[in-house]
């Protein structure tokens, strides 16, 4: 299940941390935001490091769906019902000023990454959806943003609104080629973060100033981002046999589609769920349902699927990791906008760490809690959290481990213990332990994706236990039966 990214671009692999070191800045992370950030740094004349666990690119970026637009869905509305008016002209600011700051660097660079500059639209099938009030919510944080009927779409909408200026590209070719520049060290997991150093297998990092831009912080303590944090998955069908389409497109309707055009192919995503909560599958199955009603006749040709960290207000967390760890930094929380998150994210920390003033500081910092925002959310992940902490010694087995039919998994009694086990096609068992390295809560099977995932904080595993994605730094212990 390799994205259609992977698929068209390479790169050749850079060394791994083999002895220690020292720099002005570390970043943690090769995906978008971490090489965004590191290649303003080395702009500006800061000597930076990026230390990558696997590969560049590996991660969550080549995984997007790649629109790059400040049009968040309808967040606008809520935006200014929990924030107020300012915060979301501000959120609109950075967003706009993120498009404009991808088009001049592929500009200036001459990147060749498939740049497009393309209207957004977010569009209604539903005749009880309405777009007027984030219309209007969207005109008054500073977008150019008008209601329209006429989308390109194939099919007949209810509403639409266009925003537009926006843009879209290959974010593993804009990727590679900015990390060709850098000092990158690939298969440098940090397995530790200590005031200034950073700890891999092979090295250590001495770094003045320290980015977090590895998705989900691995460091627990200080920052919490555990408790305000949760992850969700989306998956994304590319599909033959649909004519181009002249913009990006985000349904406002449950259960809508977002939809977008790369390399002569319709890329259709949605399916979204909370990580660790797909037990029953079928995501892809309803997706292809979904765009084939739109798309009569469309063909598979590749799918995948993506991960977002969530936080409790739906604004990112960037700038100072904690006010308890000086020098340390964060880029996360992005949602399902994680293009112009990180390149907001690489302006606002490549200003904060030259001591210079960001109109977006507030808004993203970090330290910030509104409750009438944000404790609703809190109690949500906190209830989740402890649900599944507690999961695991009060609930039975779901049946012994033979019975699971081939090339399915679940928690089942294994051994006289209850396992997680996964029953290849040929009848082959592999078991594991349930519980996430992470902070030991229950892991659920994802039979879409064929993988264990955490319901509390969204680390997943694949079907021998070895590590996919954080916050868990290490795999499951496991066994073949």
């Amino acid at each position: 299940m390799e994205s259609i990214w992977h698929q068209t671009s390479a790169a050749a692999p850079r060394p791994p941390l083999e002895e220690d070191l020292s720099a002005e800045a570390a970043v943690i992370g090769g995906g978008m935001a971490g090489i965004l950030t590191a290649a303003l740094l080395e702009e500006a004349g800061v000597r930076t490091v990026v230390l990558e666990a696997d590969r560049v690119g590996s991660g969550q970026t080549g995984n997007t769906t790649a629109k790059v637009t400040s049009q968040h869905g309808d967040c606008y509305r809520r935006l200014e019902e929990r924030l107020g008016a300012e915060a979301a002209v501000q959120y609109a600011g950075a967003g706009q000023e993120a498009v404009e700051a991808f088009r001049q660097l592929i500009r200036r660079r001459r990147l060749d990454c498939a740049w497009e500059e393309l209207p957004a639209y977010l569009y209604a099938l539903s005749p009880r959806s309405s777009l007027e009030e984030e219309a209007a919510a969207q005109q008054r944080a500073g977008l150019p943003v008008r209601l329209t009927r006429k989308t390109g779409l194939p099919f007949p909408v209810k509403e639409a609104l266009r925003c537009d200026g926006q843009g879209q590209l290959h974010p593993l070719r804009l990727l590679h080629a900015l990390s060709r520049e850098l000092t990158v060290y690939e298969g440098a997991r940090v397995l530790a973060a200590e005031g200034d150093r950073l700890h891999t297998a092979g090295g250590s990092v001495r770094a003045e100033r320290i980015i977090f831009a590895c998705h989900f912080p691995f460091v627990n303590m200080p920052g919490y981002y555990f408790l305000r944090m949760h992850q969700e998955r989306s998956y994304v069908l590319a599909l033959s046999g649909a004519p181009a389409l002249p913009g990006m497109y985000y349904s406002v309707d449950p259960g809508g589609l977002s939809l977008r055009t790369a390399q002569g192919l319709l890329l259709a995503g949605g399916g979204g769920h909370r990580t660790g909560e797909n037990r029953s599958g079928g995501a892809y199955a309803s997706l292809a349902r979904s765009a084939g009603l739109l798309f009569p006749g469309v063909r598979e040709a590749a799918r995948w699927s993506a991960q977002d960290c969530m936080t409790l207000d739906g604004v990112p967390y960037i700038g100072p990791f904690s006010s308890s760890a000086p020098g340390w930094y964060v880029a996360t929380g992005f949602g399902k906008w994680g293009m112009t998150g990180s390149m907001a994210s690489a302006l606002l920390l490549r200003d904060l760490i030259l001591g210079r003033r960001s109109p977006w500081a507030e808004l993203f910092s970090p330290q910030r809690f509104t409750p009438a925002a944000s404790a609703a959310s809190l109690l949500d992940n906190g209830l989740h959290a402890a649900r599944d902490l507690g999961r695991l010694p009060l609930t039975a087995a779901r049946g012994p481990a033979q019975a699971l039919p081939p090339g399915h998994g679940g928690i089942v009694e294994a051994g006289g213990r209850k396992m997680g086990v996964y029953k290849t096609a040929e009848g082959t068992l592999y078991a594991v332990d349930p519980r996430c390295p992470h902070m030991g809560c229950q892991l659920e099977w994802n039979p879409d994706e064929e993988s264990w995932d955490c319901p509390c904080h969204g680390s997943r595993f694949d079907c021998r236990g070895r590590l996919l994605s954080g916050p868990a730094q290490k795999g499951l212990s496991g066994e073949k039966l």
